[in-house]
């Protein structure tokens, strides 16, 4: 039997959960107060619709998948109840700590939300479980991919969610170089290592317009061969490719949109862009009877050659203004989160290829 793909990404989701409770994870003071006090305070007087929506929705997926979890491994009794449990303990426990942070407020409302969205999540997946869709997957992903195709699925499952924060190039994820040398300055600076860090030779360079296609191109591409290491049926294949690029154009417009205001949300898909979108749908189809073992060569290939490209170029002046929406506006709760996800999912896709390039494919 194959291993449930919920604990991890339960996991994953917690640990997101923690990091955009805590980020930006600066200025921790004691302010003399009881750190319980929220719990006692009245309910806030102003709250918006947004507020309600997105503390329920930041908690649901994790009761879902924590119940899933607790299912798929044998334990039926209490689930609900254990997964409501854990989802109220760990937002009771960032609520504690937002106390000790100047840009967080505790709130007892926040709290309510948070459990109520782990119930609701809990109770979905409960429901889906009884009405035997949960078993409906279960055959559909013993049919769709192979026994090991685990740590793919969640890699898949992040990759919309890593797209989700604005990037400089649409598909672009994994451009870290600039950002990485300034901190290293930033952290050595005043201290003899500063002296140590390698200079650059020449400044990084705007990316041409080829170039930007390549990008295009190679940031779709990727999960499609992703995809194809765990599907071996090339129908099946070219089903799945069709459904990353949508997914993956239907993200990118949200988040133009969230960046940009709705009226923007298709402004990215400029000529470059769309014939990147285009060769990427080709290239899919050229590489549907790809062997599984071979797709994963050729997968590291385009990872390599996206993140060396990206890396040699700089993020433009605009598109640091719209960070400025995410980092002082109402996504400060997932600047970071979405950050974070968009700069280590290539990598996190990378080791996961190496591990299976590098090891005997099994037969199933």
């Amino acid at each position: 039997m194959h291993k449930t793909s919920a604990w991890p990404l339960a996991l994953i989701h917690a640990a997101l959960i923690v990091f955009a409770s805590l980020f930006p994870f600066d200025g921790w003071r004691a302010q003399g107060i009881d750190p319980w006090v929220f719990l006692s305070a009245p309910l806030p007087r102003y709250w918006t619709g947004f507020d309600i929506a997105i503390n329920v929705a930041g908690y649901a997926p994790l009761g879902f998948l924590l119940v899933l979890a607790l299912l798929r491994s044998g334990h039926e009794r209490g689930a609900v109840l254990l997964a409501t449990l854990a989802g109220t303990a760990l937002s009771l426990l960032m609520e504690y700590l937002q106390i000790y942070l100047p840009r967080r407020v505790s709130s007892n409302l926040d709290l309510l939300l948070n459990a109520c969205g782990a119930l609701l999540g809990a109770c979905t997946a409960a429901l889906l479980e009884r009405w035997g869709a949960i078993d409906r997957w279960s055959v559909f992903r013993a049919r769709w991919f192979v026994q090991d195709a685990r740590g793919a699925l969640v890699l898949l499952a992040l990759w919309p969610a890593a797209l989700l924060f604005p990037a400089a190039v649409p598909f672009g994820l994994g451009q870290v170089l600039e950002r990485l040398e300034l901190g290293l300055e930033d952290m050595l600076a005043d201290t003899p290592f500063l002296e140590w860090l390698p200079v650059r030779d020449v400044p990084l360079e705007s990316l041409s317009p080829s170039g930007e296609l390549l990008c295009v191109t190679l940031g779709l591409l990727i999960p499609c061969l992703l995809g194809y290491c765990v599907i071996r049926h090339v129908g099946r294949r070219a089903v799945f490719a069709i459904g990353v690029v949508l997914v993956g154009i239907a993200v990118t417009a949200l988040s133009a949109a969230l960046s940009w205001g709705p009226s923007h949300a298709w402004s990215w898909l400029e000529e470059p862009t769309r014939v990147g979108v285009w060769s990427a749908l080709a290239l899919a189809a050229l590489l549907l009877a790809l062997p599984r073992r071979a797709s994963a060569a050729v997968l590291l290939l385009a990872l390599t050659w996206h993140l060396g490209l990206l890396n040699q170029a700089p993020a433009n002046a605009y598109f640091a203004q719209t960070l400025q929406t995410w980092e002082q506006g109402r996504f400060i709760r997932f600047f970071g989160l979405g950050q974070w996800l968009g700069w280590l999912w290539p990598y996190a896709a990378l080791a996961y290829v190496l591990f299976r390039v590098s090891r005997r494919e099994p037969q199933n």
